[in-house]
């Protein structure tokens, strides 16, 4: 049964997070390597997911009202 598109718990592929956030899949590879980036589940070795709440909290996280404001 698939889950409704608003779902917070649903769990994305790298692509449909890359896509969310309007960055490449190979940018959040490099986030996982280096650190930064919104949290991700490692369902096994080659699978990795990121649950919808992560994603909107990490958005939600990096919002700034102006420039002097730190990061």
């Amino acid at each position: 049964m698939s889950q409704p598109l608003n779902n917070p718990d649903q769990l994305l592929t790298e692509a449909q997070a890359a896509d969310l956030i309007c960055y490449s899949q190979r940018t959040l590879q490099n986030w996982r390597q280096r650190g930064g980036g919104p949290k991700y589940v490692k369902v096994s070795a080659r699978s990795i997911r990121y649950q919808r709440r992560d994603v909107l909290d990490w958005i939600e996280a990096h919002k700034r009202r102006h420039t002097a404001e730190e990061f």
